[in-house]
């Protein structure tokens, strides 16, 4: 096979053209391609990588899953490797189901007509599917969100995509007299209509995933700036940002031995209660011996507080280090935090621009 585009690659894989569309667009970094002139064409790797994420979605995996399977392990080798994810996916049908598997149930929750509000229904959903608090609150890896309540909140956006439920207040969902057709349907359509509903993507996910994905590469670029700049101006950076923060005043020492201080924040307008700062720009990792001596130099003010902040990381030694002491607290901060903590308080930032998402205000159309 020569090069394709991408409606060719969809067509490749038993995609339907706009299906296909919303997939390739959202795997476009894993996915081979090249560019002439304006146009992105692929090839027969394309194709096997398309054809294997098809083969994940197809097991209930929904995009946001695949795209955490993909970025921890890359791209499955083979059919294999495919297996053995999809298996592990549905080796235990009870521990939390999928959002293919919580389609109809949530139509038959509330398929008397009336309306219902979002935690009942989940409240609903958890009996229907016997879950455990455990299985209920499980999260993702890295994440504060709810496997199930994700996959809820994305099931409960497809159907109103579809138009099966609609809102009819705030968080408030009713069955539409297409829902009730739906569930009267045979099981050969319903699954059909299902497969339909998963290729329905939540918009203001996908904002989410785009908006995390330019945070990390800012994060990256500050600091890769930060190692570029002169070596002071972390010191100037670091006191900066805990001034951003609310710790109080801070001005740089200019003392340059390695345990000594570089900076100081006055926490009260007396400086009874000070935090010491030293800031390391490295590219190798910051191990015990260096927190240790910074501890000593606090030990020499006569400090109990301390923030150390590099541009690398710290050893798993100097964490356990700085976590073990007892007469004085030090906060580590590594070179992510460090480019994470100047976004959030505007150093070194400014604002590109301004999204605003907006939705329905129910009350406004209340009756007085």
């Amino acid at each position: 096979m020569g090069l394709i585009t991408k409606t060719k690659l969809s067509e490749a894989v038993g995609w339907s053209e706009s299906g296909g569309r919303r997939w390739i667009n959202f795997f476009k970094d894993y996915i081979p391609h090249t560019k002439s002139g304006n146009i992105i064409l692929y090839n027969d790797n394309s194709v096997n990588v398309l054809k294997t994420i098809k083969q994940l979605s197809e097991s209930g995996l929904t995009q946001k899953e695949i795209l955490e399977i993909i970025k921890e392990k890359g791209i499955p080798k083979d059919l294999t490797e495919v297996s053995e994810i999809i298996k592990k996916v549905n080796s235990n049908p009870s521990d939390i189901p999928l959002s293919r598997e919580i389609m109809i149930p949530f139509l038959n929750v509330i398929n008397d007509g009336k309306a219902y509000t979002s935690s009942y229904i989940t409240d609903e959903l958890t009996k229907v599917f016997n879950l455990t608090e455990e299985r209920r609150t499980r999260s993702y890896e890295n994440s504060k969100d709810s496997i199930f309540i994700t996959r809820i909140r994305q099931v409960r956006y497809s159907l109103k995509k579809s138009n099966y439920i609609e809102e009819v207040s705030q968080s408030t969902y009713q069955i539409t007299q297409s829902g009730l057709i739906l569930l009267n349907d045979n099981q050969h359509e319903i699954q059909e209509e299902i497969e339909d509903m998963e290729e329905v993507i939540d918009p203001f996910e996908v904002m989410q995933d785009k908006f995390d994905e330019l945070r990390k590469d800012l994060a990256k670029s500050i600091i890769q700036q930060v190692k570029k700049a002169h070596w002071k101006k972390l010191e100037y950076i670091i006191v900066e940002l805990l001034m951003a923060m609310g710790y109080g005043d801070g001005k740089i020492t200019g003392k340059t031995n390695d345990g000594g201080i570089d900076g100081i924040i006055k926490e009260d307008k007396l400086g009874l209660d000070n935090i010491y700062l030293q800031a390391k720009r490295w590219d190798n990792s910051i191990g015990r011996e260096l927190v240790q001596s910074f501890s000593g130099a606090l030990d020499d003010m006569g400090a109990k507080k301390g923030v150390f902040i590099t541009t690398s990381h710290f050893t798993k030694g100097a964490i356990d280090y700085a976590e073990r002491l007892q007469t004085k607290k030090i906060v580590l901060i590594d070179g992510e935090t460090l480019a994470k903590l100047m976004i959030d308080y505007d150093i070194g930032v400014n604002v590109k621009e301004n999204f605003v998402v907006k939705k329905i205000d129910f009350s406004y159309f209340d009756e007085e």
